[in-house]
């Protein structure tokens, strides 16, 4: 009888250790802008942690608008909800708005290093923005999420409207923001990440 209990916990040992609460901190490509909430990529994310009998509990913290500047403030009051892991997709706004770079990263780094501090572990999504900002701009933006990629050390996503961003049949009609189908690529790609860096 006792070595059923001992292999009834065993069993069950493995799935215990991967109960998670994930916290996704973005804008409006988090959010799911316009689209019902089931088909934001968090949500697609968690859905396939639960198809793989994983314990992950996903929190979609995406607000449209949303800039580095809020950030923080938006972090801290999640916090309540502990979660294990951030994954922090934000930029994109301050890119689109034409912001200086160099106070973005220092948003940037304002925010990882707090959830740092409270022992949240940090996953970072990349953006690229469109030629139409210039080279310089496009190069130095680019080039912000690697320096912190480098100094933090943590885990990133080089782009995360990878195989969406611009194309026309994967994006709504504004030509930003992903469709249902583009949510779909995303999801996939974003699992991938964030499963290897549990």
């Amino acid at each position: 009888m006792k070595k059923l209990l001992l292999l009834s916990f065993l069993l069950i040992l493995p799935s215990l250790s991967f109960s998670k609460t994930i916290l996704f901190l973005g804008d409006s490509l988090t959010e799911g802008y316009r689209l019902p909430k089931e088909n934001s990529y968090p949500t697609l994310v968690e859905n396939m942690f639960k198809e793989e009998g994983l314990d992950i509990d996903v929190i979609n913290g995406g607000v449209s608008g949303s800039t580095t500047a809020d950030g923080l403030n938006r972090l801290k009051w999640y916090m309540k909800k502990n979660p294990d892991i951030m994954v922090l997709a934000l930029g994109a706004n301050d890119g689109l708005r034409g912001l200086n770079v160099k106070k973005t990263k220092k948003n940037l780094l304002e925010i990882i290093n707090h959830a740092q501090s409270e022992g949240v572990k940090v996953l970072m999504m990349g953006m690229l923005l469109p030629p139409n900002f210039g080279p310089e701009y496009t190069k130095s933006f680019k080039d912000m999420y690697v320096e912190i990629k480098n100094e933090k050390n943590i885990p990133t996503l080089p782009f995360l409207l990878k195989g969406v961003g611009g194309k026309k049949e994967l994006n709504l009609a504004d030509g930003i923001h992903p469709n249902k189908k583009g949510y779909e690529i995303i999801a996939k790609e974003v699992y991938k990440f964030v499963k290897e860096n549990l």
